[in-house]
């Protein structure tokens, strides 16, 4: 077993709050920079910008964890988790469904590819939440075969206790991502496994904050026998 630094939350320049310079090149060369193993990069409601950061962490030897950042019809942010590109598209097709257009804000929702160049801009309102409820959204992940993980679940806006007040029993997350250690601590002595995030929207934040995982490699198997807590993997911090 072998230690491994984990940011399983950042944003491109894909997701209209995020800065421009976030492109999956150069985050992902923050994230080399800053000791990471393993980073999620989870867009708003959209996969697009996922192949171009699959080829950059190829040719880096990062791993990848093809993700989207869910908002569901209570307005609460679900992180889905995926081990293939492929799966993370068939999310973005249901997602995208019930999307509205948006031509408007399209120029803050950029596509590029491994290069840095432009190909595009996505016209979907990213922001916009999605049909699906929370108990919905997370059968779909994992009908897909992914991981559900609870956005920066005690934040007012937009997480799961902040939005709700509690965890939905019938809800079944596969870990919390939370803020603060005090809040941590508590929903880990209630049984729940907690993560760390950046939730970076600036290059300067990626890594900030992360998970400490004690995997065999920096899988996405690996990471989802760390979240059962099975065969000695586990989330240490």
């Amino acid at each position: 077993m072998q230690l491994f630094r984990a940011d399983l939350h950042v944003h491109s320049c894909l997701s209209p709050c995020a800065e421009l310079d976030m492109t999956p090149s150069r985050l992902l060369r923050r994230a080399q920079e800053r000791g990471l193993h393993m980073v999620a990069i989870a867009d708003h409601n959209s996969a697009e910008n996922l192949p171009a950061a699959q080829k950059v962490a190829r040719q880096l030897g990062i791993s990848l964890i093809p993700a989207l950042e869910i908002t569901t019809r209570e307005e609460v942010h679900v992180l889905a988790l995926f081990e293939t590109l492929s799966a993370a598209e068939r999310l973005q097709e249901r997602i995208y469904a019930s999307l509205p257009l948006d031509t408007q804000g399209a120029e803050h929702q950029v596509l590029v590819n491994e290069h840095e160049e432009v190909l595009g801009f996505c016209p979907r309102a990213l922001l916009s939440a999605t049909q699906m409820g929370l108990k919905e959204a997370v059968a779909e992940v994992h009908r897909l075969g992914g991981l559900a993980v609870a956005s920066h679940a005690e934040r007012e806006g937009f997480g799961v206790l902040g939005v709700l007040g509690f965890l939905p029993p019938d809800v079944p997350f596969d870990a919390l991502e939370v803020l603060s250690p005090s809040v941590a601590q508590e929903l880990s002595s209630q049984g729940h496994v907690c993560l760390q995030g950046s939730d970076a929207h600036h290059l300067r934040d990626i890594g900030t904050r992360c998970s400490l995982l004690r995997l065999r490699g920096p899988t996405f198997r690996e990471l989802a026998l760390a979240l059962r807590r099975a065969q000695g993997r586990a989330v240490l911090r």
